[in-house]
């Protein structure tokens, strides 16, 4: 099993979220920011390290929002999801294909990757009460 931490980064009312790029498995679906654990690595040392490479801020990780287990046909990850804020810097594209802000309303609007299925049902019932 692959451990894997994403960030859920809200401002203004939307929350982050990032296009794979079109050569990496599951390209062009959309996530959040975030990735592989390294060993030795702390679930919360790789999402800060992970946000710097890919998107060349720092984060401040919070509590866990939601964490799930997933089945791909390659491999299975345990994704971690993060409630982050960014401290230092503007989010850059220097992996991802594209980064957007979106409301909860607008998550129907976009093809995400299987494994955040369940984490975008979360985000969509938590906004409506």
């Amino acid at each position: 099993m692959t451990e894997v931490v994403a960030a859920l980064v809200w401002r203004d009312g939307k929350f982050m979220i990032c296009q794979r790029p079109a050569h990496k498995a599951r390209g062009l679906l959309w996530e959040f920011v975030g990735g592989k654990v390294e060993p030795g690595e702390t679930k919360e040392d790789a999402l800060i390290r992970e946000c710097r490479e890919e998107l060349g801020v720092t984060v401040s990780v919070g509590g866990v929002f939601f964490d799930v287990v997933h089945e791909y046909p390659d491999l299975t990850v345990h994704l971690t999801l993060f409630h982050s804020a960014i401290a230092e810097g503007e989010p850059k594209l220097l992996e991802h294909n594209d980064l957007r802000w979106i409301t909860p309303d607008e998550i129907p609007q976009y093809d995400f990757c299987p494994a955040d299925v369940e984490i975008l049902k979360m985000i969509q019932n938590e906004s409506k009460q």
